[in-house]
Formats: structure tokens, C-alpha cells, sequence
């Protein structure tokens, strides 16, 4: 993932496909706005929050890392940038035009986890549904190797706390809102459907 080690100034990286690649599920419009307007603010003022300070040296993972441990108000603010760049980039990289079902290691990781895969489904919709407010719904692997589901609210990330993320879904309003309006549910129905980049999964399972 390009910002992951990339240092100050950080730039908006580039999608993994065109605007429309994701249509219908998610349409070019909300892609638009989603990457070009939401995505963009976020790198843009953690440039500015950074220039001159002790985080301007570091790369996007650390600055994550140690604003969230860093009390004071302008940590907060740069976390909450620094955070929604770092996922929102993850997010990106989370979903594939050639969605479908999983293959492989990962799929033997979620049968092992969860059962099946209607089970994991059922679990992820019901986390990223039920996140109140903005937020993410996340599969992550556990420390023992096991893999959970969890849900972080605003800008919140498991990279935050040591975690291992294997993929996303934004249940931000901006997300969806455009395509489903209030029917998020239906949102994370076709996203788990049509758009999980599982091959992206499988490399972040290691």
C-alpha cells in the first residue's frame, strides 16, 4: 500500500481501478466525491497538521500509532487525518471489480473462524450494520491466528492497537448514502457479494 512507509508530504495515492469500476454496487458519482473530495481532505490536512512537528518525519503507519497514545488535542487531530487516510486507503485495496467468493488459505481461515462463509457474512453485516453512527467494519487476525470481526467508530483503526487487518467496509454515510441512501444493509449485502477483494485478504492474512 503506497502510504504505508510513504513520509511527509504525503500525496493522495491512486485508486486500483477507474471511478466506475465498482458500479452499480458503488457508482462513479460516489466515488467521486468519496475519494476525490473526502479521501483527498484527509491527506491534504494532515499535511498541514504535521508540517513542523515531530510527526512530519515519520511515516503514515507511525503517525497512527503514536498520535493515538498522544493525549493532547492537536495529537487528536492529527490522528483522526492520519487514521482516515491510512483506512481509507486500506478500503480502497479491500474491494476488487471481480468480487465473488473466497479461494484459497483465506477461505480455509474463515471456515476455521466462523464455520462457513454464510455464517462470516452474516456476522460481518450484522457488525457493519449495527455500527452506530460513521465508522468501519472490519476481519481482522487475532493474535492467535484466529480471525474476528470488529467494528471501530470515526477514524478509529486496529492498526491503533497492534491489530492485523485483512479488510474493510466504510460505513460512513459518504460511502453509500449516494447509491442506497439509508439502506445500508443493502449496501453491505452487495459489497460482501459482489466487491471483497479476498485475494487482498489473503495477502494481509500472511
Amino acid at each position: 500500500m503506497p502510504l504505508d512507509k510513504a513520509k511527509a508530504p504525503f500525496t493522495l495515492p491512486k485508486l486500483p481501478y477507474v471511478e466506475d469500476a465498482l458500479a452499480p454496487v458503488i457508482s462513479a458519482k460516489t466515488i467521486s466525491f468519496h475519494y476525490g473530495k473526502h479521501h483527498a481532505t484527509y491527506v491534504k490536512t494532515l499535511n498541514e497538521l504535521i508540517a513542523g512537528t515531530a510527526y512530519e518525519g515519520l511515516s503514515l503507519n507511525q503517525i497512527v500509532v503514536h498520535a493515538a497514545k498522544d493525549k493532547n488535542a492537536a495529537a487528536k487531530k492529527i490522528f483522526n487525518n492520519a487514521a482516515q487516510a491510512w483506512n481509507h486507503d486500506f478500503y480502497w485495496h479491500s474491494m476488487t471489480p471481480k468480487g465473488g467468493a473466497p479461494a484459497g488459505k483465506i477461505k480455509d481461515a474463515l471456515e476455521k473462524s466462523f464455520g462457513d462463509l454464510a455464517t462470516f457474512k452474516k456476522t460481518f453485516s450484522q457488525t457493519a450494520v449495527g455500527q452506530f453512527g460513521s465508522g468501519w467494519a472490519w476481519l481482522v487476525k487475532d493474535t492467535d491466528g484466529a480471525l474476528k470481526i470488529e467494528a471501530t467508530s470515526n477514524a478509529d483503526t486496529p492498526i491503533a492497537h497492534g491489530g492485523t487487518p485483512l479488510l474493510v467496509a466504510d460505513v460512513w454515510e459518504h460511502a453509500y448514502y449516494l447509491d442506497y441512501q439509508n439502506r445500508r444493509p443493502d449496501h453491505i449485502a452487495a459489497w460482501l457479494d459482489k466487491l471483497v477483494n479476498w485475494s487482498f485478504a489473503e495477502e494481509n492474512l500472511g
